[in-house]
């Protein structure tokens, strides 16, 4: 038996392959009722920071979440994970890379990296993977033009 992180036989690590253009990308800053009494950004708002990043991604292809759902389609969360590298704190200002790793007609999947303003830092890596359903709760398939738009490059 081997002395090795447990992360680094993840079955995650295929979906955290480094980031290579196209991406969108953000700037944010950790703001006070985001961090613990001692400054540092609580792990529950990596999520949110994700979900910022995945809907100027969104919003960059030409289609924003708003204009999503007015065509009866939702996008649930199904899978969600976040590896955290480096802590954040309060004020510190950051990268939110966003990139569609996968696409499908009932599926999306998303990975995420928050860097330092440079770039050069990981700070954090995670994916969502999110499933298309109807008004009622039911799986169901995206309109072409959806797909279309955000797979676009």
């Amino acid at each position: 038996m081997t002395n090795s992180p447990s992360s680094a036989s993840s079955p995650n690590n295929a979906l955290l392959a480094p980031f290579t253009p196209p991406y969108d990308e953000i700037e944010l800053r950790v703001r006070y009722s985001e961090t613990d009494r001692m400054g540092v950004a609580h792990n529950r708002v990596y999520l949110d920071w994700f979900e910022m990043g995945r809907t100027e991604f969104c919003r960059r292809k030409g289609l924003s979440y708003r204009e999503i759902e007015e065509r009866e389609v939702f996008l649930v969360v199904a899978e969600a994970f976040c590896r955290y590298r480096r802590p954040l704190r309060y004020d510190d200002r950051f990268l939110i890379r966003t990139a569609l790793r996968a696409l499908s007609p009932r599926k999306a999947t998303f990975v995420y990296e928050l860097r330092t303003l440079d770039g050069t830092t990981l700070i954090a890596q995670g994916y969502t993977v999110h499933v298309a359903v109807n008004r009622s709760g039911a799986v169901s398939s995206m309109p072409p033009d959806v797909v279309g738009l955000i797979g676009r490059p």
